[in-house]
């Protein structure tokens, strides 16, 4: 693709004959497609790269609605399976909801469309303004464009080859640990290649394929912050925080425990990511407002001043030009979010009496700034932290509903909502992440993703329904545990306490924390105002939160992968440019396809043959001697 632009450019400047768009983007045929039309005479046209967008983009909606839909997590926490998994003062009445498909589908089809329409007005600004990487798109983007390149392209053959091949070698190396995960904490992923001490504090090389993948894309100064958060973090902050264990928090709590270490990493993470977040939404306000002020100033004193827009590459303004083209009104999107909210303030209170009305309102007047805190976040790290602001739900509706009016159910119902909203705007800017790449029609690929919500609202209740109805789904001594659901109903019950439910401290951390992000963004902000080109060096704050709640694992990986692309530019910067892309697509995109084969072989209770697990030396002797 990008050679024929390169052509077509080049073709005007010496009097050539001007290539059509549909001979630039003309994707080769889907073989197995095409064999087939042919077989029977039917007629058909060549498979675009386009079209191929538009489906992936309704493919990514299912499946981005079954995981926030909390079949697995939330809406399981409610059941009476998980209730009397925990103390019996909290099973009362209105704190326990029988499931059945008119519920479940009810709460899907009024809140899955929120986050759509609320990121909407913001994809120019992500995308062209902030340039922000999007991995997981753009990963997508490259396999799509590589798949459909014209044929007789060297570069472009070459591409392709070294796509495949380490596509190959990703699956190829996810299937070969899988054989050695046959219990728990085994395979190459508890691998202490740090030390054991390391380890125990989340510092170690998992062997993930897609992470060194997403750090050969993810800028250079993103891999970084992630490393560093992980040192502060994992490093001091909770070593420090941990030597305290019996007086800002008792001794007796399960490390998973919110009211101890665990809450520690939840809520500082969420209060750099908001702090972070919140700034540049300010900061985008500001500049909005200013620029509309501005523009006022100008048509009323008829300035004839012009503005100069930064130089652009000719595939970029290509790019820019076929996204910008199908453009959906800003009174559109909000109208629609507006009556969306308005059903769902109707709604969800009567399907979830312990929620008011009012609660409802006040998640949908906060929720476009999570949204874009979330959508931003991701378009940096790849990480979607939806589950994290849910939990931040259940902690504050838990607390203002209280124990007495259920508030366990309000709390779970609203991390619902929430995790709704956020996610499937992240995975909205993902997808048109994809589309600015491959040149796809943003009002198409809307349509697409609106479609696919429809489906998974109708088929994640069934398929959930089946599953649930008459099982043991839930239950500890169940083949299907679902331990996430005892996790959320676990914040719940602490969320019901209030702040007080909180380690001693922890507020203040936040705030701590809250105010470092603030403070990192005004210092960038100042010395991008005054051209200092040290700004590129000042770390993400948003970057650095992700570690503090997840461990710097992944931050090590990626770090491994800005290391090879590194490398890679320093032996041929045109050589890296044109296929260090191609290398991580190839990983990313096999290392998650081993995930179906993985899951059909879980679902017939295939389990892999053997288990590599680490010990120190005491521990190895208590481990045959179990094992007896």
């Amino acid at each position: 693709m990008e050679d024929k632009l390169e052509k077509m450019e080049h073709g005007k400047k010496e009097g050539e004959k001007e290539l059509t768009t549909e001979e630039i983007f003309e994707g080769k045929e889907v073989l197995s497609w095409t064999s087939v039309c042919k077989k029977f005479g039917w007629s058909y046209h060549p498979f675009t790269r386009q079209e191929n967008t538009v489906i992936e983009t309704c493919v990514v909606a299912i499946s981005g609605i079954a995981f926030s839909s909390g079949y697995a997590s939330y809406m399981l926490g409610m059941t009476k399976n998980i209730a009397d998994q925990g103390p019996s003062i909290a099973n009362t009445t209105n704190n326990v909801v029988t499931l059945d498909f008119k519920l479940m589908f009810g709460f899907l089809f009024v809140i899955s469309f929120l986050g759509l329409f609320s990121i909407l007005p913001l994809r120019k600004i992500m995308i062209i303004d902030y340039k922000l990487t999007y991995p997981s798109g753009t990963a997508t983007a490259l396999l799509i464009n590589s798949v459909h390149t014209p044929k007789g392209e060297k570069l472009a053959k070459e591409q392709v080859r070294t796509l495949f091949k380490w596509f190959g070698g990703s699956f190829v190396w996810a299937l070969f640990q899988w054989f050695f995960t046959g219990g728990n904490k085994c395979g190459f992923a508890s691998f202490p290649i740090l030390g054991r001490k390391a380890f125990g504090h989340n510092f170690y090389f998992d062997f993930s394929t897609t992470y060194v993948g997403v750090g050969m894309i993810t800028p250079h100064m993103i891999n970084l912050s992630l490393l560093l958060g992980s040192i502060v973090s994992w490093g001091l902050m909770w070593p420090l925080i941990e030597q305290q264990k019996g007086k800002w928090y008792s001794a007796d709590l399960p490390d998973s425990s919110l009211s101890g270490m665990q809450g520690y990493r939840v809520f500082t993470a969420i209060a750099m990511i908001l702090g972070d977040g919140l700034f540049q939404f300010v900061v985008l306000l500001s500049k909005t407002l200013y620029s509309i002020w501005k523009k006022t100033l100008e048509k009323e004193h008829n300035s004839t001043n012009t503005t100069t827009i930064p130089a652009m590459s000719y595939d970029d303004q290509r790019r820019t030009e076929y996204f910008l083209k199908d453009q959906i009104l800003l009174w559109f999107a909000a109208l629609v979010y507006v009556l969306l909210a308005v059903a769902a303030i109707i709604v969800v209170p009567i399907l979830f009496p312990s929620l008011k009305y009012y609660h409802i309102m006040v998640i949908y007047i906060i929720a476009p700034v999570l949204t874009f805190c979330n959508s931003y976040g991701t378009g940096l790290s790849y990480w979607s932290l939806a589950s994290t602001y849910g939990k931040l739900s259940i902690f504050i509706f838990g607390a203002w509903v209280g124990s007495s009016n259920g508030g366990i159910i309000a709390g779970l119902a609203a991390c619902g909502v929430m995790m709704n909203i956020v996610s499937t705007a992240a995975d909205l800017m993902q997808d048109f992440k994809t589309g600015y790449l491959t040149l796809a029609s943003p009002r198409s690929m809307f349509a697409s993703q609106l479609i696919g919500t429809i489906i998974d609202v109708i088929l994640s209740p069934l398929v959930f329904w089946f599953f649930f109805y008459n099982s043991s789904l839930g239950q500890s001594d169940s083949s299907s545990p679902a331990p996430f659901g005892v996790v959320y109903r676990g914040i719940a019950l602490i969320a019901i306490e209030g702040v007080s439910g909180l380690p001693k401290n922890c507020l203040a951390l936040c705030i701590g924390c809250f105010l470092f992000a603030v403070l990192l963004k005004v210092i960038k902000e100042v010395m991008m105002h005054f051209n200092i080109k040290a700004h590129k060096y000042v770390p993400s704050a948003m970057a650095m939160a992700i570690p503090f709640y997840l461990g710097g694992y992944f931050a090590i990986d990626m770090c491994v992968g800005s290391l090879y692309r590194l490398w890679k530019e320093w032996k041929n910067k045109d050589e890296a440019d044109a296929f260090v892309p191609a290398v991580a697509s190839g990983m990313i995109c096999g290392d998650s396809l081993w995930g179906m084969p993985a899951s059909i072989l879980s679902s017939f209770n295939v389990k892999p043959p053997l288990c590599m697990k680490f010990f120190t030396d005491g521990k190895v002797v208590e481990f045959l001697k179990a094992s007896k």
